[in-house]
């Protein structure tokens, strides 16, 4: 066992709980589960691998995460920040257990994954997903943010896993369409500026600040309708979103047309109520 505590958000994840669990449950010395009150079999599901399970009402994905955090008392040297739809693959749980071994005591408190993504039963090779998702507990923390919230490190250094973990959601396009709904909602919250802590971008990784500083000062500064446009060009041409097939394409436009554009049109919404209570 590695000094290692697994956290995961939890909301009827019954069909990608089991896989994402079994994939750490012979590394981690103590899994929490953070369920927001589901109706399905997502507890039991826990409960057979032993998790310790708390129960709490979502906000948003980082004030759940934040709250498990400073609830379960972690004891551990290292957290790893797991959602439900995600894996670690045999290679990868070995690199991270060496990671975990190697730097106790070194000036490593972070590590950057990269991950394999699935989207309708296809790897999309042209979409480079990643995130800082394991580090040393005290010298990282979760970004207090309603959208994008990223770990950011406060104390030493963030390195890169070799090996890619597997994101697939077995839930299929409708829960995709509906959580990224949600997302939409929470992206204008952010944009509106509410409960948004302010954070020291030297903490984020260099690939995070680089796309914040490309969507809020040139993206969000382009004409509502022509960044969603732009943007599903950048990711189908210049990404090469279009080598992944059908599947690729189907997620470039869904991207774009779907949760970007969404957003937009949210705004505006918020800009008409807006005008409307002023009259």
């Amino acid at each position: 066992m590695a000094d290692l505590t697994v956290i995961t958000l939890t909301y009827n994840e019954e069909v990608n709980l089991a896989d994402c669990l079994m994939s750490v449950k012979d590394i981690a010395k103590r899994i929490v589960v953070c369920d927001s009150f589901s109706i399905d079999k997502t507890v039991d599901i826990a409960k057979e691998f032993n998790a310790d399970i708390l129960t709490h009402e979502f906000y948003n994905y980082a004030s759940q995460y934040i709250y498990a955090e400073e609830t379960a008392n972690i004891d551990t040297k290292w957290v790893l920040r797991l959602d439900a739809d995600e894996r670690l693959t045999k290679e990868a749980r070995e690199e991270i257990v060496r990671i975990i071994n190697e730097n106790e005591d070194t000036d490593v408190s972070a590590v950057d994954v990269y991950y394999k993504v699935s989207f309708l039963g296809r790897e999309l090779k042209h979409y480079p997903f990643h995130k800082v998702i394991l580090y040393k507990y005290g010298k990282a923390h979760l970004e207090n943010r309603n959208m994008d919230e990223h770990i950011t490190v406060s104390e030493g250094k963030c390195i890169v896993l070799k090996n890619k973990l597997i994101h697939n959601d077995y839930k299929g396009l409708s829960a995709w369409v509906d959580k990224h709904n949600k997302y939409s909602s929470r992206e204008v919250l952010d944009l509106l500026g509410e409960n948004e802590e302010e954070v020291d971008l030297s903490s984020l990784s260099f690939a995070t600040r680089v796309k914040r500083f490309v969507k809020f000062k040139i993206y969000y500064k382009l004409p509502m309708g022509i960044r969603s446009y732009f943007y599903y060009l950048f990711r189908l041409f210049i990404k090469g979103g279009i080598l992944d097939g059908k599947e690729g394409r189907i997620f470039a436009f869904l991207q774009a047309y779907w949760y970007r554009y969404l957003v937009d049109a949210k705004m505006y919404e918020h800009q008409i109520n807006e005008r409307d209570n002023k009259k």
